[in-house]
């Protein structure tokens, strides 16, 4: 088993595939390293041998910020902007959409599940 910025690829699938369930890393940046350690796309994890394990940690190591860094460099990102009050920390503050998008009727993932507001009361004839 492949162990890489501390998460476990998954043995059965292709390198390409399995460097991106590193956090950091997508579809692009795994062909690139893939690429610059001369490794075949096609070749499964469980092949990689020592040697290419330990191309593919070093080239992680010295030209990507992943996972823990990573994760922490956008907490650090978001928290700046909450701290100048500019528009997007105001609303990553509100819980809503940062760009632009409509909030009439969708954004339920930022704004979560939704709240019901009680329609107004006609008032009685008399």
């Amino acid at each position: 088993m492949a162990r890489i910025a501390g998460i476990d690829l998954p043995k059965n699938k292709r390198g390409v595939i399995g460097l991106t369930y590193i956090y950091g890393i997508g579809r692009s940046h795994a062909q690139y390293i893939l690429e610059t350690a001369k490794i075949d796309f096609s070749k499964k994890v469980k092949d990689w041998n020592d040697d290419e394990q330990g191309a593919i940690r070093n080239i992680i190591n010295a030209e990507f910020k992943v996972e823990g860094q990573l994760r922490s460099e956008i907490q650090m990102n978001i928290k700046r902007l909450l701290d100048i009050a500019c528009y997007r920390g105001l609303r990553h503050r509100k819980g809503l959409p940062l760009r632009g998008q409509r909030t009439r009727t969708n954004s339920r993932t930022r704004k979560g599940k939704r709240k019901t507001v009680a329609g107004k009361k006609k008032a009685p004839k008399k």
